[in-house]
């Protein structure tokens, strides 16, 4: 975990012949209200039209792709408020295995039929009481599952950075990238993939307001705890930033900026209208910082990571009921 290279380009690079195929290749949407908005130029990732409905797939295919036959025989397991859990489910089947996937009790509805849906067991607990890297270990070696965890892991990273490897492919160098982060492995990947390209970029990360243990880290030089977040973003309500993670992203990130609710709907709405799709608040932070002018100074050609479109049409309109 304190090696100083976890993961690599070429481990991106890897990670992006192994999915190909399997994952979707995601749009790049662009729009002039947006730009005239904030001031840039800006690209838009849609990972809420990847399989599963999130990033998540890259990181959780790479990594179950790459178990042994007599552990994919065994079995996979793994804990998420929502996306991974899906990733996993979806991962799984698609590679003849089984999948456990530990879920908070409070998770919204959609997201849990998702998962039970791609043929996962849900096993529920109290998010605010149990750890769940705990449990989930703890079954791992009851039952001899592997264990994927949802960005501790460097195969995991390894495939979240295929998203942003693309994004540079299509549209060429960018002078920013902004990245939701929870856990850490979206950007941990992301800013493997484009710092290691030649030229410079400026990786900045997005978390909820309520749940800054990254910028906390960052700021202190050591990862940093904080309470449960109570955040409209949840795939984002970590209480502090992976260890591994960690140890790439305090080399490689430039800074964080983080968002209110609020505004992460106000950024959803925004997408809806401006974009046509449907963004979960945690793929909506990056927009939601820059239209709050959170980024400064703005650069001139932006990458923003919509990470995921796993909402319920009554969650999606509840939240921006006040604009209907």
């Amino acid at each position: 975990m304190t090696h100083p290279h976890p993961v690599t380009l070429d481990d991106v690079r890897a990670a992006a012949a192994r999915i190909d195929g399997v994952a979707h290749r995601t749009p790049v949407l662009r729009s002039r209200t947006l730009n005239a908005r904030v001031g840039a130029e800006l690209f838009f990732k849609c990972e809420n039209f990847q399989r599963a409905g999130a990033f998540k797939f890259r990181g959780a295919y790479n990594a179950v792709s790459r178990l042994s036959a007599g552990q994919l025989a065994k079995g996979v397991v793994a804990y998420s408020s929502g996306n991974h859990a899906q990733a996993v489910a979806l991962a799984a089947r698609e590679l003849g295995t089984t999948a456990m996937v530990l879920m908070p009790e409070d998770v919204p509805a959609s997201k849990r039929a998702a998962a039970a849906g791609y043929g996962a067991e849900i096993v529920t607990y109290d998010r605010y009481r149990a750890d769940r890297a705990v449990l989930a270990a703890s079954l791992a070696d009851e039952r001899g599952l592997a264990l994927i965890p949802p960005y501790e892991h460097p195969h995991v990273i390894a495939g979240q950075g295929t998203a942003a490897l693309e994004l540079v492919e299509e549209v060429g160098h960018l002078d920013a990238l902004l990245v939701p982060v929870g856990g850490g492995g979206l950007i941990a990947g992301s800013a493997t993939a484009v710092t290691c390209l030649g030229r410079p970029v400026r990786v900045v990360g997005v978390e909820p307001q309520a749940g800054d243990d990254t910028r906390r880290s960052l700021e202190s030089g050591e990862r940093v705890g904080i309470p449960v977040p109570r955040t409209v973003a949840d795939g984002l309500a970590t209480q502090t930033p992976g260890e591994l993670t960690f140890s790439i992203n305090r080399r490689l990130v430039d800074e964080i900026a983080v968002a209110s609710d609020e505004e992460i709907i106000e950024a959803m709405r925004l997408a809806f209208e401006c974009l046509k799709i449907v963004v979960e608040p945690s793929g909506a932070v990056g927009l939601a910082a820059l239209l709050a002018g959170r980024i400064t100074p703005t650069p001139s050609r932006i990458g923003v990571l919509l990470s995921g479109g796993n909402i319920g049409a009554r969650r999606f309109t509840d939240l921006l009921a006040d604009d209907f």
